[in-house]
């Protein structure tokens, strides 16, 4: 069958693609034009909920979540956003909106007991955070991510989707990212130019932290491979779709932040291994071809990569030093604040050291303004058997939904996202609360009605 340019362009994908790569060039050239982009995407979408009709109120919401999670670190790094945690706190505004006018299913009453459990830390936190510590922002820092996980898993749980929405909200989500690859490409042409070590290059990372941008730009990679393998039709598209993700997986592995690159291979293998265990025969031998070129592209990336880093990227996943000595501390660092906040815990395991305090603890003892990268650690040290409890709905609540509904082919690459992300970056982002709540959705397929033949009498 042949391919026709409205087959390349459907969903206006390639013309989507063209307009962010610009949005990437013209946040670069004129950095005063990202909080004209900022203020006009969150208008477009604030409005599109409220004008679309009410069956159309769902799609509208998912879209405009995804858009601004896919943004969020390209927001925070050319400062476009009207505040840091402003992707966050539209998330939690745009599914609010969905929950006002389209309700919330009764049996989502276990993300209503969460979003209680977090309460007793912000109380504990009023008596235990130190005087000279702002008590509002401290608290919205760490508990932001938590209730804009809450808020849009109570709008997603068992919320009828078809399987194509769900694709456009991963489309949606990828196009700020290909506008970000496009930003570091010109914030830093030559990787060799800012290299001198194996630690995370914020050089590299747009002058922003590498933790977060490799996190997004792994998110990217899993949206791309989604595309690669579902949705490119044609050799074309999917020789496009592999350069975008070739892109994005090098600025992911130059930034020398390895969290959201490992993250991205979990997800993409979680994807990969349900998708081929689902399909049919026909379609297992294409998703084998479609893999083929894809280990291709990831290989020849990789060989790139370590050629422009001067061997510095092999060494950096060797866990060697730029002398190619072994760095005793795989973790660089995370296991010590790990074990503090297991001290916390330990000490107060009833009702946590209050939110936020563990931060405010490592500012007294002079360690610096050093925030948790492990969101487990920082639930138990802080929450405490609250943050077990917290857990314990986390984990077994979409496997529980999981029994009884397993028609979301995405629903462990979403959760494999959360789980990997949680544990190396936290919850700084809005993305891995968004994501979560996606493996909540109840995912429709289009019917294939029946061929009806006049019979020859």
């Amino acid at each position: 069958m042949r391919v026709t340019f409205r087959d390349y362009n459907a969903d206006n994908y390639l013309t989507l693609i063209l307009l962010h790569i610009g949005m990437g060039l013209a946040l670069y050239a004129i950095p005063v034009v990202g909080k004209l982009i900022f203020v006009g995407a969150f208008l477009y979408f604030f409005l599109k909920i409220v004008m679309v009709p009410k069956k159309e109120k769902t799609r509208a919401v998912l879209l405009g979540c995804a858009y601004f999670v896919g943004a969020e670190v390209l927001f925070r790094m050319t400062k476009s956003g009207l505040s840091y945690e402003a992707s966050k706190y539209i998330v939690i505004l745009f599914t609010l909106m969905g929950i006002f006018y389209r309700g919330v299913s009764g049996k989502g009453h276990p993300y209503f007991m969460y979003l209680i459990l977090l309460v007793p830390a912000i109380v504990v936190a009023s008596i235990t955070l130190t005087f000279d510590a702002r008590f509002r922002t401290n608290i919205a820092f760490v508990l932001s991510g938590p209730v804009c996980l809450g808020i849009a898993a109570l709008f997603c749980y068992d919320r009828k989707v078809s399987q194509s929405l769900l694709l456009e909200v991963l489309n949606y989500m990828v196009l700020p990212i290909i506008a970000t690859t496009c930003y570091l490409f010109l914030y830093t042409p030559s990787i060799k130019d800012v290299l001198s070590s194996t630690a995370s290059n914020s050089a590299a990372s747009g002058g922003f932290g590498p933790n977060q941008v490799s996190t997004i730009l792994g998110l990217g990679m899993f949206a791309m491979v989604v595309r690669i393998f579902l949705r490119s039709p044609g050799t074309v598209l999917k020789v496009l779709n592999l350069v975008v993700f070739g892109a994005m997986t090098y600025r992911a592995f130059v930034t020398f932040s390895r969290g959201g690159v490992i993250a991205a291979v979990i997800v993409v293998a979680a994807f990969l291994w349900v998708l081929f265990w689902r399909s049919n025969a026909r379609q297992k031998n294409q998703i084998v071809g479609s893999f083929a070129l894809f280990v291709v592209a990831a290989a020849v990336t990789w060989m790139i990569s370590s050629q422009q880093t001067m061997g510095l990227l092999d060494k950096r996943y060797a866990n060697e030093d730029a002398l190619g000595r072994e760095k005793e501390d795989v973790a660089t660092g995370r296991l010590d604040l790990f074990m503090e906040e297991m001290e916390g815990f330990l000490g107060h395991p009833f009702f946590g050291v209050g939110a936020s305090r563990t931060k405010n603890m490592r500012v007294e003892a002079g360690i610096g303004h050093l925030p948790s990268h492990n969101e487990i650690g920082r639930l138990l040290s802080e929450h405490g058997i609250m943050g077990i409890l917290i857990l314990l709905i986390l984990i077994f609540t979409p496997l529980a939904y999981r029994t009884t509904n397993n028609r979301n082919l995405f629903f462990y690459a979403f959760l494999a996202f959360w789980f990997a992300t949680i544990n190396h970056s936290g919850m700084r982002i809005a993305a891995p609360s968004f994501v979560y709540a996606l493996a909540l959705l109840n995912v429709t397929y289009a019917k294939k009605h029946p061929v009806h033949r006049k019979q020859i009498k």
